[in-house]
């Protein structure tokens, strides 16, 4: 038999921390049966069983996956770990992950699209860091230089892909925003990367923004989009969580690096306190999770998905400890979030963790669509998650 673990203070770091006490791990709740054999207990350093667990799986990187942000966010979340434990192996296996795409010149053969085929452009910056390798930064450039003549809306706000004409989905600002910002940092673009950044920030949560402190999918400037905008404010009609968690994340990821008195930092710390107010009324009493679309949760259709639930987690978490937002709902909502996530790892008795019940990579779509999502486990998208929250959390 498998056990789950439902909170583990100490393994996560968070030991005389900001939101949880310093204990032992609370009693394990029993979880499904497989081959692998029985375990008691997660490991003591979750983030590295998972980096390992998933090396494990797949230990050659070019059998890793395509070049796509599901993979360039796990492997920034790796990265996160490296810089922790200083695991050569971890910076390793990203290089030759990265080496696949990029040839001797620093040329990557993209178009870039899309926003979705930039994310993974952190890892250029990473490795340009690490290694001084040239080749980096060079790759890096091709994709800031897109950035100049990426199409946007007639208000600023680049387009989720140029197929998607005047498109804006809350999944994007994830995927291109965070490395336009440490890329300008690095390399001296500062001025075109805070005003980017921050006016696709603001133009986004203007178009997404509801009054029950959700975000909307996405929103068509035209329209016309295939997934019927509304008529009179062009936003899609469903909350779906990760979306929602992706525009999270890039807010904790952007005020973590903006300059203090930056004019831009009280509307989108505003943001923060939008979502705050939306996670903690839609937090399911149950679980501590939330819900694949967010605000039905009476609908016995639906279901509680892990990869958001770790963003929600992570954006809470931080914007309490930076003072963001204060009060003890939103601490209660961490440690609530928290045990969620964990109760959907499960660890094995060979070492390895799997995490379950992840929403498969998805468009915008009806209500049906959204709750039909593939249910997975392993699926990178909340490995990432889990490794960026882990993270944050241990600090």
């Amino acid at each position: 038999m498998i056990t789950r673990r439902t909170a583990f203070a100490s393994g996560l770091g968070l030991a005389g921390g900001l939101l949880l006490p310093v204990t032992q791990a609370s009693p394990a709740v029993a979880g499904p049966s497989t081959a692998a054999g029985p375990s008691t207990a997660l490991p003591e350093d979750l983030s590295r069983a998972v980096v390992d667990s998933a090396f494990s799986r797949t230990p050659d990187p070019a059998a890793f996956g395509g070049w796509g942000y599901p993979e360039g966010l796990f492997l920034l979340g790796a990265y996160r770990v490296h810089q922790r434990v200083k695991e050569q192996s971890y910076l390793d296996y990203i290089q030759r992950w990265v080496d696949r795409f990029v040839d001797r010149s620093g040329h990557i053969d993209n178009r870039f699209d899309t926003l979705d085929s930039m994310q993974a452009g952190n890892l250029f910056l990473v490795l340009h860091k690490e290694t001084g390798d040239s080749r980096y930064r060079t790759a890096a450039d091709q994709i800031r230089a897109r950035f100049t003549d990426y199409p946007r809306t007639a208000d600023g706000g680049m387009w989720h892909g140029t197929p998607k004409t005047n498109e804006l989905w809350a999944d994007g600002v994830f995927m291109a925003q965070p490395f336009l910002l440490r890329y300008g940092l690095a390399y001296g673009d500062e001025d075109y990367a805070f005003e980017e950044v921050t006016r696709n920030l603001s133009v986004y949560f203007a178009h997404q923004r509801a009054d029950n402190g959700l975000l909307y999918h996405a929103y068509d400037a035209d329209g016309d989009a295939p997934w019927h905008p509304d008529p009179g404010t062009g936003h899609s009609g469903y909350f779906w969580a990760r979306a929602i968690g992706w525009t999270a994340m890039t807010h904790i990821e952007v005020l973590e690096l903006l300059p203090a008195g930056h004019p831009s930092r009280p509307g989108l710390i505003e943001h923060v306190r939008h979502m705050a107010r939306g996670f903690v009324r839609y937090q399911d009493p149950d679980s501590g999770r939330w819900f694949q679309v967010v605000d039905r949760g009476e609908d016995s259709r639906n279901w509680t998905e892990t990869s958001a639930s770790a963003m929600y987690t992570l954006m809470l978490h931080e914007a309490v400890r930076r003072g963001y937002i204060a009060g003890r709902k939103y601490e209660r909502a961490v440690r609530r979030g928290l045990r969620g996530v964990l109760e959907k790892v499960t660890a094995r008795d060979d070492g390895t963790v799997d995490l379950h019940d992840i929403s498969e990579g998805t468009n915008v779509g009806t209500l049906d669509f959204y709750y039909g999502r593939a249910r997975r486990t392993n699926d990178l998208h909340g490995l990432g998650a889990l490794l960026l929250m882990n993270e944050r959390l241990r600090r």
